[in-house]
C-alpha cells in the first residue's frame, strides 16, 4: 500500500526545501514565488526501528521498509479557486492526494520574500483554507442540484446524500473546513468520502521555523496552534533549513551528533513521516525470512485477508489462514520455530484484525 501526501502552502514558504529533505527526488528551491510549477513526485522510507531489530535477528539478504509518496505542489495564491496564479492546476493536484502537509512560514528573514509582504501564519493558513473551501462549495452546489431532483422523486439514497451535502455546506459557508463534520454511521462516512472534498482531507500543519526555534517552537507557532483548536488537525514544528543540512550528511553518527547538539531526539523528517502515518490511520505488519525482512502498510482495523492482499491479490482471494507472531515474542524467542514451540505462534482466520507490529505468514490456495 502506498500513501500519497501533498505538500501545499503559499509560494516561498519552504515547501520545496522540505520536499528535498524527505524525498529521493530533488525539486528546485529558490527565493522567488512559483519556483515549483509542475508537481514533483518522490518517495521516502518510513522510519521504523523495528526493522533494524528484525534484521539483527534474522540476518536477511535484504530489508525493505514501507514507503511514503510525497508530492510537492505549486504554491497557491488568493483567487486560486477562480484560476489565479496556478490555481486550477494546484487544486487538481491536491485532489489526487490522500492527505495534506500544509507548510506555513513561521520565521523572520528579510532575505526571503513573502508573497504578502509580511509574516502572519494565521492569515497564510486562512488564504489556503478559503480557496479550498470555495472550490468545495462549488462541488457541493453542483452535486446538490443533481441530487435534489432525484430526491424529489422519492429516492431514499438521494435524500441521504442530500442531507450529507447540506451538512458540509453549512460548515463551509461559515468559513470552516469539511473535515470538522462528523457522521453517525459508517454508511454516511463512506458516502462522504466518495464526495472527495478538498477540505475533508486529513491535514498536518507543518510550521517551518528558524534554527533556534526547532526544538521549542516560537510565538508564530503558538498563534497558529490557537487558531486551529477545535479543528481535526495536528501541528508539527520543523526547521526545513536544518533538515536540509541533516539530509546532506552521509554518516549516521554525524546526523546523531548534530541532532543531539540541537536538542532533538529525531529529525523533523522522521517525525513528519510518522505523523503522516498516524494522520491516515495506518499501521505496519512485517514478514520475515532469510530472503528478506519487509514492512507492509495497512489501515488500522484491516482483517487478515485484506492484509494478505497487500502482498498479492491472490493471497486475499485464496486466503486460508494466517500464522501470527507478536513482535515482542519474536524478539524474545529469536525464531519462528522457538515461537511455535513456546505456543507464541497463533493460527488466525478471516476475521482476525491485524495489529501494528504483527509478524505474519499467510497460507492460501488459488
Amino acid at each position: 500500500m502506498s500513501l500519497k501526501c501533498g505538500i501545499v502552502g503559499l509560494p516561498n514558504v519552504g515547501k520545496s526545501t522540505l520536499f528535498n529533505c524527505i524525498s529521493s527526488s530533488k525539486a528546485q528551491a529558490a527565493n522567488f514565488p512559483f519556483c515549483t510549477i509542475d508537481p514533483n513526485l518522490g518517495s521516502t522510507n518510513v522510519p521504523d526501528e523495528r526493522l533494524t531489530i528484525l534484521e539483527n535477528i534474522v540476518h536477511p539478504r535484504r530489508v525493505i521498509p514501507a514507503t511514503v509518496d510525497i508530492v510537492d505542489i505549486a504554491g497557491l495564491v488568493r483567487g486560486a479557486s477562480k484560476g489565479e496564479g496556478l490555481g486550477n492546476q494546484f487544486l487538481a493536484n491536491i485532489r489526487e492526494t490522500d492527505a495534506i502537509l500544509h507548510v506555513i512560514r513561521c520565521f523572520d528573514d528579510p532575505n526571503v520574500v513573502h508573497v504578502d509582504g509580511s509574516i502572519d501564519p494565521v492569515r497564510d493558513k486562512e488564504v489556503v483554507d478559503t480557496e479550498l473551501q470555495i472550490k468545495d462549495l462549488e462541488t457541493i452546489e453542483g452535486r446538490m442540484a443533481k441530487t435534489q431532483k432525484i430526491a424529489q422523486l422519492g429516492d431514499k439514497d438521494a435524500k441521504r446524500i442530500e442531507n450529507i451535502l447540506e451538512k458540509y455546506r453549512d460548515v463551509l459557508i461559515k468559513g470552516r473546513n469539511a473535515r470538522e463534520v462528523t457522521f453517525d454511521n459508517a454508511d454516511d462516512e463512506k458516502i462522504a468520502r466518495e464526495i472527495c472534498l478538498l477540505t475533508a482531507k486529513p491535514v498536518l500543519y507543518v510550521c517551518n521555523v528558524d534554527e533556534k526555534s526547532a526544538s521549542t517552537g516560537n510565538a508564530y507557532v503558538e498563534t497558529l496552534r490557537k487558531a486551529v483548536q477545535g479543528e481535526n488537525a495536528e501541528i508539527l514544528v520543523i526547521a526545513a533549513k536544518i533538515e536540509s543540512e541533516i539530509a546532506d550528511m552521509e554518516s549516521f553518527d554525524d546526523r546523531r551528533i548534530f541532532l543531539d547538539e540541537m536538542g532533538l531526539k529525531q529529525s523533523g523528517v522522521e517525525r513528519l513521516i510518522q505523523k503522516a502515518y498516524s494522520l491516515l490511520n495506518l499501521q505496519t505488519y512485517f514478514t520475515e525470512g532469510e530472503p528478506e525482512v519487509r514492512a507492509w502498510t495497512i489501515h488500522k482495523g484491516d482483517k487478515a485477508p485484506k492484509a494478505a492482499g497487500v502482498i498479492h491479490t491472490d493471497f486475499e482471494k485464496g486466503f486460508i489462514r494466517a500464522e501470527v507472531i507478536k513482535f515482542n515474542d519474536f524478539v524474545g524467542l529469536k525464531s519462528d520455530a522457538a515461537c511455535r514451540a513456546a505456543g507464541k505462534l497463533y493460527s488466525e482466520g478471516k476475521e482476525y484484525v491485524v495489529e501494528d507490529g504483527d509478524i505474519m505468514h499467510f497460507l492460501f490456495n488459488v
